[in-house]
């Protein structure tokens, strides 16, 4: 470690708490911008139809007197220490419940302190102000409280060096080689085009990710099939395929092997089956919905050929799963839904009128702004990235610009993060459709609204029993919104509610002991009341759907069969074209 240069003293500790001082007024003044900018009338910005909250507004005049009192006793508080507890707006001096951005104990410390509730005052002022704001249909506002809500995260002290306790102790400490490591941090970030969340190197696939042994079975340019080898002396007759999200890598569900959905599943006597999807180039600028769709039917025929079986049990995850249940009705149509002997849907959204924050991002400008970034056909998977960070930002941006920036600290290996940050590709065709077609027009719930392969689509149609699942803590399909599946089919449907979110709320095996799921046999029409009477089991819903899975194909597909023959990867009419996890889920 380097010594003072000659000539230079060390800083005092007054002094650098004089210029934290500083530091968080000059923060506080800029946030007070931020209110300032919502509180002000936008010409020309915004419609005139709005009606921007004045100072002759006594609402708002009010909600600014309370600001300012609110902010003078913060800083009152900073000159006189007595006068703290009975100060106006003081508070109990804690930060909200389940903030964990304040949770050192150097936030307990005086300036740092202020620093934190006088921006905790300040955001909620923000967020509040957009509330007042009149004359915006509900979209609008939430969008402008999303935006809101963004800035107030970005702006948070602990984001900011000489407003951060933790980083000021650091770069004592390390004198200065902590924002050294961090700087190296962030100009790799800058050169990969994407923010890390997990340490480089760490996994790899076939050596501690996606290890569940298979053979890639069958190829198309769009998708490679594997067949993972059995484990049991003797398998269900129905086989499993499974569709993940295209969106992502399909290893979502075959991490490490104690978190494996897929090795789970081959251990309770399935024969299972997966899609790995082609991330996009070039090559596929022309693919639309429909060719998902007909990849999901060649899938199923393919299985059902290979095996010589009926029909086969089908899981859709996320986007693949709204395509599943399309996939339902063009075989409805056909006459041929007897070939899919069940569906399950994971955290699945067929309804987008209630479609949660993504909607935020879905409108006509901002779906132009997609096309432009497309030149090639395909949309860089870095941009979807980046928008699903957005979505939580304070656990997914500003938490590593914290520890990884500023703290210089090394990244910690995460299966499911170096997942999060293995991006696909998407063919911009398809993507703008979707979000045109579904998120923004809400076409898939309008029968006949929308045709694949000259078929149109009723999902009144479908009478596959379907197995629905969501999670209680899902800002991408809201449970709320996935809900909404159980009222569109004709068949019988089973919904579980399961504890956590979007990933960890489908991926919890038995074994990890976490969370807990919600069943509710009775007739309800909605989540509401389907949570008023549900009963909470604690643990994984896996065993739970595989139960109902062994219901649903009949005496003779719920039978057990050898695992011999074609039940073996490259044992049947389809020879082993390579080990899985194949070839596709390694292209980039």
């Amino acid at each position: 470690m380097s010594e003072t240069p000659p000539g230079i003293a060390a800083p005092t500790l007054a002094e650098l708490q004089h210029w934290t001082w500083v530091m968080g007024r000059a923060q506080q003044m800029m946030l007070e911008q931020g209110l300032d900018a919502i509180t002000t009338p936008l010409e020309g910005i915004v419609p005139e139809t709005m009606v921007v909250p004045g100072f002759n507004d006594p609402a708002t005049l009010g909600r600014v007197r309370d600001f300012w009192r609110d902010g003078f006793a913060f800083w009152q508080q900073a000159l006189d220490p007595s006068a703290r507890s009975a100060a106006p707006g003081a508070g109990d001096g804690k930060p909200a419940p389940g903030d964990k951005r304040f949770k050192a104990p150097q936030w307990r410390e005086p300036v740092f302190d202020l620093i934190r509730r006088s921006y905790e005052t300040i955001g909620d002022h923000m967020l509040r102000s957009v509330d007042a704001v009149e004359g915006l249909e509900p979209k609008q506002k939430e969008q402008l409280r999303f935006a809101t809500r963004g800035f107030v995260d970005a702006m948070s002290p602990t984001n900011f060096a000489f407003t951060n306790p933790e980083v000021i102790e650091r770069t004592i400490e390390t004198r200065g080689e902590n924002l050294l490591q961090g700087l190296q941090n962030m100009m790799a970030d800058i050169g990969r085009g994407q923010l890390t969340h997990t340490a480089q190197g760490s996994f790899e696939l076939g050596r501690n990710l996606a290890m569940t042994p298979g053979k890639v079975v069958h190829r198309t340019p769009l998708y490679e099939l594997i067949h993972y080898a059995p484990t049991t002396d003797a398998v269900q007759a129905t086989p499993l395929v499974i569709f993940p999200p295209w969106i992502n890598r399909f290893y979502i569900l075959d991490l490490t092997p104690e978190k494996s959905f897929i090795r789970w599943a081959v251990e309770q006597g399935l024969s299972v089956f997966m899609v790995s999807w082609k991330s996009a180039d070039a090559s596929m600028k022309d693919v639309v919905w429909d060719n998902y769709v007909a990849a999901q039917i060649d899938a199923i025929e393919t299985v059902r050929a290979l095996l010589d079986v009926p029909a086969v049990h089908t899981i859709g995850y996320c986007v693949a799963g709204t395509t599943l249940a399309a996939t339902l009705a063009v075989l409805s149509a056909r006459g041929q839904a007897d070939r899919v002997a069940s569906a399950t849907f994971f955290t699945a959204q067929v309804d987008f009128a209630d479609a949660g924050e993504l909607q935020h991002f879905v409108d006509d400008e901002q779906i132009g702004l997609l096309a432009t970034l497309s030149p090639e056909g395909f949309l860089d998977g870095r941009y979807m990235a980046a928008t699903f960070n957005l979505l939580r930002g304070r656990d997914l941006i500003w938490n590593y610009v914290t520890n990884n920036y500023l703290l210089g600290k090394d990244y910690v290996p995460f299966d499911l993060l170096h997942w999060n940050g293995d991006t696909t590709n998407l063919p911009a065709k398809w993507h703008s459709a979707y979000l045109t077609d579904l998120y923004r027009d809400n076409l898939l719930v309008k029968p006949g609204a929308i045709s694949v392969g000259g078929t149109p689509v009723d999902l009144g149609r479908v009478t596959t029993p379907s197995y629905v699942q969501a999670g209680r803590e899902d800002h991408i399909a809201p449970a709320e919104s996935v809900w909404k599946l159980t009222g569109l089919f004709a068949g019988p449907v089973k919904f579980v509610l399961a504890g956590s979110g979007h990933i960890a709320g489908v991926v919890n095996p038995p074994a990890a002991g976490k969370y807990q799921y919600w069943t509710n046999p009775a007739a309800v029409e909605s989540l509401a009341d389907f949570i008023a009477g549900a009963v909470e089991t604690k643990g994984s819903w896996w065993p739970d759907w595989v139960a109902w899975l062994g219901e649903q194909a009949g005496a003779e597909g719920a039978k057990r069969v050898a695992a011999t023959g074609a039940r073996v990867p490259g044992g049947g009419a389809l020879a082993a074209l390579g080990d899985a996890p194949g070839d596709y889920v390694r292209m980039r």
